[in-house]
């Protein structure tokens, strides 16, 4: 009777060490979820960059427009210079147009910013999020004071442009992987609205205008040769399209420089329709301080098919 005892104890400790094997097997065969921040570009983003004849790792620009709530990626080919990829709706920005002057102004920034990879937030609290910069050195040079300014998800906005967290996952995933390939940097451009004659036209009575005059040089440049301009900052203005042959004081006398030289630019075959992705603009509809309601949405989606804004890609967009 003992050894049938025993040799049962023995059977059953053996069975439970088995299941316990057989679960560590099955548990390490089960695919890890990777973090928000390092979620792979899917199989649709992939593609459309393969349709553009763009890498996942080569350079990237974006561009964003306040009075249009869009965020623009542009990624560059084979030729050097850069082709539009997709347009982004921003959910929701604070402020009005017009640059971001102190701390707590609740104002979204305007301007030319750099962003590098120690400006990227995998841990934001807002999903995910890059910071854009601000305060640059021009704004120091005015004395203009903020921090923690991003690009961020969750769609609230304190001074910052958000975006839904599906897009933020998009756009941040473009800039990681042009990052990890080795662009040292990006440039961010945010404009008050998109920067034709006409539309600045009609702002010659706004206290902006002479700051947005130099603000459009930046978008002309990119316009006509498809590469992000060079800037430096000295006296205390921005000096687009042009290289310096020593260090730039901000607030000093500017140095010696010469005009940036770029060939004319010859586009490659693209397709003729603009990529745009779906989403909300909310700013004007809901609080950028709170998570948006289904109202709020539903709001937006009304406005946005009674009314459009003239030059954008996203007037004819379903």
């Amino acid at each position: 009777m003992l050894i049938r005892v025993a040799l049962t104890w023995k059977a059953a400790v053996q069975t439970a060490l088995l299941a316990v094997v057989v679960l560590i097997a099955a548990c390490s065969n089960t695919p890890t979820i990777p973090p928000p921040s390092e979620v792979p570009l899917s199989k649709e983003t992939l593609a459309l960059l393969a349709k553009k004849g763009m890498q996942p790792g080569s350079p990237v620009f974006v561009r964003i427009f306040k009075e249009e709530s869009e965020l623009e990626i542009w990624k560059q080919r084979d030729d050097g210079r850069f082709y539009h990829f997709k347009t982004y709706p921003i959910c929701n920005w604070s402020g009005t147009i017009g640059p971001k002057l102190s701390y707590g102004d609740r104002q979204a920034p305007e301007g030319f910013y750099t962003i590098t990879p120690t400006l990227m937030n995998p841990n934001s609290k807002y999903y995910l999020s890059f910071n854009v910069g601000y305060p640059n050195a021009y704004d120091k040079s005015w004395g203009r004071t903020g921090d923690s300014v991003m690009v961020h998800g969750n769609c609230r906005s304190a001074g910052c442009y958000a975006m839904t967290d599906a897009l933020m996952e998009e756009i941040y995933g473009l800039t990681r992987e042009a990052l990890k390939a080795g662009q040292p940097s990006f440039q961010l451009q945010a404009f008050p609205f998109r920067m034709t004659d006409a539309r600045m036209a009609r702002e010659k009575q706004n206290k902006w205008y002479g700051y947005w005059k130099t603000l459009k040089q930046g978008y002309d440049f990119f316009e006509k040769y498809r590469v992000p301009p060079n800037v430096i900052v000295c006296e205390r203005r921005y000096i687009v399209g042009v290289v310096a042959q020593s260090r730039s004081d901000p607030a000093g006398a500017c140095p010696a420089f010469s005009k940036q030289v770029v060939s004319p630019f010859t586009p490659l075959p693209e397709p003729a329709e603009m990529d745009i992705a779906k989403g909300n603009k909310l700013k004007g509809i809901a609080n950028p301080d709170v998570e948006p309601t289904l109202a709020d949405i539903k709001a937006a989606k009304q406005r946005q098919s009674a009314q459009s804004f003239p030059g954008s890609p996203l007037a004819n967009a379903n």
